[in-house]
């Protein structure tokens, strides 16, 4: 299994369409082959950051997804829309 962190932190200006944008993505992202969870949190002590938690059936599902085309769309929007941004930091290892 593979796991995938990564967040954004908005501009107050920007926040409503980036949390938009993070939940239409994760959304279509939990349709893909090898998904097997794709969120997107806020956080409750800083409203302008947003989280990613994601977890992947192996690392061909997760090169799939970072190849579709809405995902690099995705990710250039989130980009200019963020203030900042860290990740993904992409985890592998077994299930228990």
């Amino acid at each position: 299994m593979i796991i995938v962190t990564g967040a954004f932190t908005a501009h107050p200006d920007t926040i409503g369409r980036l949390m938009e944008i993070c939940v239409a993505h994760s959304r279509r992202s939990r349709m893909e082959l090898g998904c097997i969870k794709h969120h997107v949190y806020a956080n409750c002590e800083d409203p302008l950051k947003l989280f990613f938690y994601e977890e992947w059936t192996d690392e061909d599902a997760l090169r799939a997804h970072f190849n579709v085309p809405e995902s690099n769309a995705f990710v250039a929007e989130a980009r200019s829309l963020a203030a900042d941004g860290v990740g993904p930091t992409v985890f592998t290892g077994d299930r228990q």
